[in-house]
């Protein structure tokens, strides 16, 4: 019998909650879905918040993870008509389905502006006192570079632990490595994965062990210990180290092989992160869809905002879209956005044609070289088969290829994967040319077979050979690692750009860091192709992404976080954006990989990170957490949609804010294309003196053709008692005269200069014409 006390328990469930008895219908799918509480309606006569969860919402074994520190609420697997008959209860702010988001896939800190025995690097001591957290695909934690050696103590403010798995212990961890856990639930329940993971210990580990790669690969170039004589198959031969080379790794394993990353279980990463203690969070994770969700409905943006509300900053990737427009991700004011760019290294492979003609391309090829041997060519989509011209998996006639050079079209598939179906059907290599949507970017891969990536112009121009040659013929010559490339840094034609899809006032991507062709930590578990073919295991590997681009910055926020432990998030952020290069290496404005023409704010941000100067950055954008609040209320959000994001009951001013007055340290202005003559907005900003104490300022404008820009204040004057000044800026665009680009934007900038050269705070406006629906 039950007991009395059970009874009542479950009368007052049944009197409260009468539509909540939920029953699992055989004919319903059963999916997963994150349930947003509000957690001051908890009813007292539940001792904990997982009590009342499984009491009036779902059966436990149903309930897949709890969240209670960047967000109230759970995640449980439940039919469409649970969920919904859940989302009626009042104490439930929103229901949300379960997401997959996909990865965002040494030479590089020179190239930040880092230099040994001065600058930031000594400084901060390398990063030594701060901690990164990883949300990634786990660690190879043997690599060299993650080596305690000569660390200090684990810093004592440290609550995570290391969690045991399949082929990873606690001794696993060290001074070093000081945190490992893998979240796996929302995974396992998910229909589209097929069931939960199996771990056999070549596909995948069922523990912080990383079988893909990509975590290992993020997590040493954020803060890999020094690594002599690292390459890569003799590619990019040197010493391999992070942006922040003594800063301690706490890795939480989300992403799996073949399967991706979920929402549920990134959402529990970012809760166990905060909890743990973690400085700095570094999420190389976005949507693959190309589509948005508002901030409410977007758990990154929301465990980041808890995470960022407490002091933590989180960099994450602007995602591998690029080049159309309006393709950047993860675009929340409170998370630090990275976008990817080129270093001043590179791989060049030369092809060679029949007629003496030569065209220069890219790979990282390490096998046996075909000195110089002319092989006939081929182009599979001669016969006008989208597949073949892919070459995707069997759609390559042995008769047709075998001992041959085939072209192969860039898309649908990993490039890597189509010198394996050239190399299966018997082809002895590869030319992979770019379409018209890649252009002329280029990134190195460590193919099975001789190969070499071309841009969509030289592509052309060897089909039209092949096709006007009775019998082409081609050969391939690799030539190693090429430095002191120029011009450099480009923007990756792959970068996510601009506009910010959901409010064109906040410029993302915020920033650009180096992201192709990076050199860093690679797993034992897979061969540097990624191909499960792929039997050759090496210590490094070399990729290329906005994933690479995201720990540089992270890297860079810990050596920042470690300079000045009093600096919040924005702070960081704003030290990053205002220092950063527009001008490459022949100082000149930086190019777009894509076209080869001058790229824009919308592809590079406020520009391309530079630690040199980031460390004294003379004047900081601070944003607080009031501040974020109301930029939600001026974007139109309601309190419960706010609440959903921040946690806590929100209250916006009786006078709506404007959202473009957020403190960031990039303007967007947008107008209607509609509107015909001079038509003006006003945007507030404050900056904060960390330089030195008495310091007078002066701005200086550049306006585009067609917009008129001005700032007052034109001078802004510091002493010990006055720390903070704003300034209004005016923004004045006229439609008849203004002439945007194919993003239907001008671009400019504000630079406040202390005069003696020493401080120059740079903040790019952008200025959008934009067609009312």
């Amino acid at each position: 019998m039950a007991s009395p006390v059970l009874l009542f328990l479950l009368s007052i469930f049944l009197y409260s909650f009468p539509h909540l008895i939920l029953s699992l219908s055989a004919d319903q799918t059963v999916q997963t879905f994150i349930i947003r509480v509000d957690s001051q309606s908890k009813p007292t006569i539940f001792p904990t918040h997982y009590n009342w969860y499984a009491s009036e919402f779902a059966d436990p074994p149903r309930i897949l993870h709890t969240y209670d520190t960047v967000f109230h609420g759970f995640s449980a697997s439940l039919t469409q008509n649970e969920a919904d008959t859940i989302g009626k209860n009042p104490s439930v702010l929103a229901v949300f389905e379960d997401r997959r988001r996909e990865l965002h896939t040494t030479r590089s800190p020179q190239f930040l502006g880092l230099r040994n025995q001065r600058g930031l690097w000594s400084d901060s001591d390398y990063g030594s006192d701060v901690i990164i957290g990883l949300l990634d695909t786990g660690i190879w934690p043997e690599r060299r570079s993650f080596s305690d050696r000569n660390l200090g103590p684990v810093p004592s403010r440290w609550k995570g632990a290391c969690q045991a798995g399949e082929k990873f212990t606690v001794q696993n961890c060290n001074r070093k490595l000081i945190g490992a856990k893998f979240f796996s639930k929302g995974h396992d329940a998910s229909a589209s994965v097929g069931g939960p993971i199996v771990s056999n210990g070549t596909v995948e580990y069922r523990s912080p062990r990383d079988a893909d790669g990509h975590g290992t690969h993020t997590a040493s170039t954020a803060a890999g210990r020094y690594v002599f004589q690292a390459n890569m198959s003799g590619y990019a031969s040197g010493i391999a180290k992070g942006v922040a080379p003594k800063a301690r790794l706490a890795v939480y394993k989300v992403c799996w092989k073949n399967s991706g990353c979920f929402d549920s279980d990134i959402l529990s990463a970012f809760d166990a992160a905060v909890k743990d203690g973690v400085d700095v969070i570094s999420i190389s994770i976005g949507g693959g869809d190309g589509v948005s969700s508002p901030y409410y409905l977007d758990p990154i943006a929301i465990g980041s905002y808890g995470a960022v509300a407490r002091g933590i900053f989180v960099s994450s990737s602007a995602g591998n879209g690029g080049p159309d427009v309006m393709t950047v991700t993860n675009l929340a004011p409170w998370l630090t956005t990275v976008g990817a760019g080129t270093i001043d290294r590179n791989f060049p492979a030369v092809i060679k044609l029949g007629n003496g003609k030569q065209f220069s391309g890219v790979s990282l090829y390490a096998g046996a070289p075909i000195h110089g041997k002319m092989y006939p060519l081929v182009y599979p989509g001669k016969s006008g088969v989208l597949a073949a011209s892919l070459c995707m998996e069997n759609s390559l006639d042995p008769n047709a290829v075998r001992g041959k050079i085939v072209i192969c079209d860039r898309g649908s598939s990993a490039r890597v994967a189509k010198g394996l179906e050239v190399k299966k059907a018997g082809g002895v290599g590869m030319i992979l040319a770019n379409g018209m949507t890649a252009g002329e970017g280029l990134v190195g891969d460590a193919h099975i077979l001789p190969a070499c990536a071309i841009g969509v112009n030289e592509g052309d121009l060897v089909k039209k050979y092949l096709s006007s040659t009775p019998n082409p013929t081609a050969t391939i010559d690799f030539q190693g690692t090429l430095l002191g490339i120029k011009p450099a840094p480009i923007v990756a034609s792959f970068s996510g750009r601009g506009l910010n899809g959901l409010d064109p006032n906040i410029l993302k991507p915020d920033l650009i860091a180096p992201g192709v062709n990076i050199l860093a930590a690679w797993t034992d578990a897979i061969g540097p192709s990624g191909l499960d073919s792929d039997t050759r295991r090496t210590e490094f590997s070399i990729l290329s992404g906005t994933s690479m681009a995201c720990p540089h910055v992270s890297g860079a926020a810990a050596l920042l976080k470690s300079a000045h432990p009093n600096w919040s998030p924005a702070m960081i952020r704003s030290a990053l954006m205002t220092t950063a290069n527009v001008l490459d290496n022949r100082n000149q404005p930086m190019m777009d990989e894509a076209n080869g023409k001058p790229s824009t704010p919308y592809g590079f941000g406020a520009g391309h990170v530079n630690l040199g100067q980031a460390m004294d950055p003379g004047l900081v954008y601070d944003i607080t957490n009031v501040d974020y609040v109301n930029f939600l209320c001026g974007v139109g959000y309601g309190l419960k949609e706010i609440q959903i994001i921040t946690k806590s009951v929100a209250t916006c001013p009786r006078k709506k804010p404007l959202a473009e007055n957020l403190n960031y340290p990039s303007i967007g202005a947008w107008f209607s294309s509609a509107k015909v003559g001079p038509t003006s907005k006003n945007f507030l900003r404050t900056v904060t003196n960390v330089g030195e104490v008495n310091a007078v300022y002066t701005v200086k404008v550049e306006s585009p053709k067609g917009v008129t820009i001005v700032v007052k204040p034109t001078k802004l004057a510091f002493t010990a008692a006055v720390k903070k000044l704003s300034y209004v800026v005016t923004v004045t665009s006229d439609s008849k005269s203004l002439v945007p680009d194919d993003s239907g934007a001008v671009f400019g900038s504000i630079s406040w200069s202390d005069g003696v050269g020493k401080h120059v705070v740079r903040s790019p406006v952008v200025v959008t014409l934009l067609t009312p629906l």
